[in-house]
């Protein structure tokens, strides 16, 4: 501990807890050195200090706990990994106040009101489907924050966009608030890192099959991103605007584009260090059924139409 800050030093004697933590308790006067709170967290140590931390992890969370039924993938006592359903909302707020993914966690983990957002480390859209982890206790919480942030945790998509792409590759574009569409993210140069990398899974006659990986993790990314490229996911009516239908289309094929309310996009594979064990864990989700019915009716028209690129 010699000749290191306190916030350094707590850190490393209480490494269940964030930096961000230590530092706010720092600043509230719960630690002391040798008797004295009046510290700060850049304060420099020598040795023989005697340091005391004087906290209690209050309740986070204050949402109503609801008997709400999840796909879980899988379970131990410190993470769970569930197969996120379209519709189900991750946080509450405006418009969604209950009926959560942190009011079905509320109800089933106890004590888990104590991690912030419930375990919360990461977020799917209302209607993106797939694989989310979620840390039941504050140390299972610190250790996958850690991960995002190394960009270590990896993500992986499916999606269905518009048009027909001849190779994979990426894009390497900032993201921040939209300058005019609050609601609504946009590619823009004062905006923070993003990076998607995309591969051709199958190619249609008016669109594609991608797998998709994040090395970052920006609000509505995968969707700002095709767009951005002008492949726009099918279903998403925020960034790819009105369906465009293809010509001569079948009435079948027609009203299961029209059918298709939401943007098709699917987490499909997870992989973390589970932050207790170290052990190198690795998910799969498959495509929920009204995205494989979506890809037959895609793949039955290319057989009617031909590719033409």
């Amino acid at each position: 501990m010699f000749d290191k800050r306190l916030d350094q030093c707590l850190a490393l004697l209480f490494p269940d807890y964030s930096r961000s933590k230590l530092k706010e308790w720092i600043l509230e006067g719960y630690v002391s050195i040798d008797g004295k709170v009046e510290v700060t967290p850049r304060l420099k140590l020598s040795s023989g200090e005697l340091i005391e931390l004087n906290a209690t992890q209050e309740i986070q969370v204050s949402n109503i706990a609801q008997d709400i039924e999840l796909d879980v993938v899988y379970e131990d006592d410190d993470i769970l990994v569930i197969n996120k359903p379209a519709g189900l909302v991750v946080h509450p707020g405006a418009g969604n106040q209950d009926g959560t993914l942190l009011n079905a966690l509320l109800a089933r983990v106890p004590n888990i009101d104590q991690v912030p957002r419930a375990g919360i480390v990461h977020r799917l859209d209302k209607d993106t489907t797939g694989l989310m982890v979620v840390a039941k206790t504050l140390p299972a919480q610190t250790g996958l924050v850690e991960q995002l942030q190394a960009r270590s945790m990896g993500r992986e998509y499916e999606a269905l966009v518009m048009g027909t792409m001849v190779a994979g590759g990426m894009v390497d574009e900032p993201i921040g608030r939209h300058p005019t569409k609050r609601t609504s993210m946009a590619v823009s140069q004062s905006g923070k890192e993003a990076v998607t990398h995309f591969r051709v899974i199958e190619k249609f006659r008016a669109y594609t099959h991608l797998r998709l990986k994040l090395e970052s993790g920006r609000t509505h990314q995968i969707r700002v991103h095709m767009s951005h490229i002008k492949h726009p996911l099918v279903g998403d009516h925020l960034y790819g605007g009105r369906p465009r239908l293809p010509k001569h289309a079948s009435e079948v094929f027609i009203e299961t584009l029209r059918g298709f309310n939401r943007q098709a996009l699917h987490a499909a594979q997870l992989s973390l260090t589970h932050p207790i064990s170290a052990e190198a864990l690795i998910f799969k989700a498959p495509l929920p059924d009204d995205f494989v019915y979506l890809l037959e009716q895609v793949r039955a028209d290319t057989a009617i139409h031909g590719i033409q690129i």
